[in-house]
């Protein structure tokens, strides 16, 4: 086993461990952990509020269209839904030799109950060319190698020949009865393409990289309440303003009070009028869904720092599954999926894929659509899909669920029969929705084919061409820090830096407007090309050093 460029960085006691001597290195990335955990320093998560989850309205630039039968089963013999795409470490979607695109699926015996499949779920890759006619690649880890006693949904990126594969590994191995204990794990394997297809092989032996707290993050012991905790879903991210690498996940707000005890805070009901005027139900309390980040600290992606969310919904919601962030035109697009049986007391949302902007990473978010409704299935079908992912080209997946219930419910589904259940789920991905977005307004605008993931690249690196060596560089990197001997920047400041209305920047660095702290302005900059010939800005700044 060989962990090459393992640097981890120890903020607390001002040193840094690394394991291969290569000391230059490694105090470079941890200059780059140290800058990245000043970015958050400070920072508050933003609320999805009760009184912004009252406007959700199915409208018709929300509703998803009418599944129609038939539609094809993605593998004949598999129940196929959670799917991501392989990615390039920036988010764009990976190509691979032989121009392959992949996806990564859950996936369970169609033989078993639709209900019964989280409980045997299992990581399968599938492989197309023209993104749509998916070749089954079979199993992504060898039977062994993963952790837990099954696999729940994740992410990855491709880099240098090599795979990234972050998981969910839920239960244990070899665990008599079924468990809900879920752990966020890693492994790194090398990928094999050519115009013959996929493979991935000689992986690494898997991580644990990230357990919840019970401060930040709830613990199995502190959950309460008939829907099961959350700390899961974990989704690689990189942030092209700050260059700061993260985990995004699905936790629940830690509550160490007994259930009886909690109370919701004003900041997540609303302002003084609504909370004035509407009553919260009793039990909204133990409703606790959040959006959690964790920043890396070791080189090897086996080392996490667990960081306050960047969102929560107590009293709103419980579950705010599989987040994931799409950065367009300078601004930060927070996706999460959720069920309408998770809805706190009071509140009445549907199955469907939900969205928060901000123009700082760390916030302030803002609902998009009513309320945050980005993708409902239609009233006629509201269960018809779910677990949508969005695109970095605003392309979205998902897969078919229950469909054509005639009004059934599913508390309702298990005690009917088991061949009324197996013919009404779906188990194969749905068509792609494209969306469209302009502020916070969305609009679903076309239904493409089953399953299509396009070449879609992502907003790279937000940097121009136009500084010289030893130039003056505005706006190279922001901090959160409090007492920097900077002057508050002015309106007049923002448009001298190169800000348009738009919030874009044509200056040499950028920094999204309307973000958190004070910006740091006439930072001496490095300029220099990467091996893309790129351009790449490095502000030259002992506490904060973009690298």
């Amino acid at each position: 086993m060989h962990h090459h460029n393992n640097c981890q960085c120890k903020h607390d006691s001002g040193h840094y461990h690394d394991k291969d001597g290569r000391c230059r290195k490694c105090k470079k990335f941890c200059r780059k952990f140290e800058c990245c955990l000043e970015e958050n320093r400070g920072a508050t998560p933003s609320a999805w509020t009760r009184q912004q989850a009252d406007q959700i309205r199915i409208t018709s630039e929300n509703a998803a269209p009418i599944i129609e039968e038939p539609f094809e089963d993605t593998a004949p013999d598999l129940w196929v839904w959670d799917t991501w795409p392989l990615r390039e470490k920036d988010g764009s979607i990976a190509v691979l030799p032989g121009g392959w695109r992949v996806i990564f699926s859950l996936t369970a015996p169609r033989s078993v109950l639709p209900g019964k499949r989280h409980d045997i779920a299992t990581i399968r890759y599938f492989y197309s060319r023209d993104g749509q006619d998916w070749i089954p690649g079979g199993v992504v880890f060898p039977e062994g190698d993963a952790l837990g006693s099954r696999q729940w949904a994740g992410s990855a990126f491709v880099e240098n020949g090599e795979i990234f594969f972050f998981y969910t590994a839920t239960g244990r191995r070899n665990e008599a009865q079924v468990t809900y204990e879920q752990r966020m794990a890693f492994a790194k394997g090398e990928i094999f393409s050519d115009l013959n297809g996929v493979l991935f092989n000689n992986w690494e032996e898997h991580s644990i990289i990230l357990v919840p707290d019970g401060e930040f993050y709830q613990t199995q012991e502190q959950s309460s309440g008939g829907i099961i905790y959350s700390f899961r879903d974990p989704w690689y991210w990189i942030d092209p303003e700050s260059g700061c690498e993260y985990i995004i996940f699905e936790g629940n707000t830690a509550t160490p009070q007994q259930p009886v005890e909690r109370e919701c805070n004003p900041e997540n009901i609303g302002d003084g009028d609504y909370r004035s005027g509407n009553d919260v139900p009793n039990g909204s309390a133990n409703f606790n869904g959040n959006v959690g980040i964790a920043l890396l600290r070791s080189s090897d992606y086996r080392e996490w720092e667990l960081l306050p969310p960047i969102l929560e919904a107590d009293c709103v919601n419980q579950q705010l599954e599989r987040p994931h962030i799409v950065y367009i035109g300078g601004r930060y697009h927070l996706f999460i999926v959720s069920h309408q049986f998770t809805f706190a007391p009071g509140l009445d949302g549907p199955d469907g894929l939900y969205g928060f902007v901000a123009n700082d990473f760390r916030g302030n978010y803002v609902p998009l659509g009513e309320g945050g409704l980005v993708v409902a299935n239609p009233p006629e079908e509201p269960f018809q899909a779910y677990s949508w992912i969005v695109l970095p080209d605003l392309s979205t997946l998902s897969f078919i669920n229950y469909y054509n219930l005639d009004g059934v419910s599913l508390d309702q589904l298990p005690s009917l029969p088991d061949q009324f259940v197996f013919n009404r789920f779906g188990g194969t991905l749905a068509p792609t929705l494209q969306l469209s977005i302009s502020g916070t307004d969305t609009q679903i605008v076309n239904e493409l084919a089953q399953g299509l993931v396009m070449e879609s690249s992502t907003e790279g690196a937000p940097f121009t061409p136009r500084c010289e060596q030893g130039g003056k560089c505005g706006n190279g990197h922001r901090s959160r820090m409090d007492n920097m001997d900077e002057d508050t920047e002015t309106e007049e400041d923002m448009m001298n830096n190169g800000m348009s209305d738009d919030g874009m920047y044509g200056g040499c660095g950028r920094g999204g407007h309307g973000g958190h702290g004070k910006r740091r302005r006439d930072v001496v900059c490095e300029c220099e090309v990467d091996r893309n010939g790129n351009v790449c800005t490095h502000c030259n700044r002992p506490r904060c050093r973009r690298n």
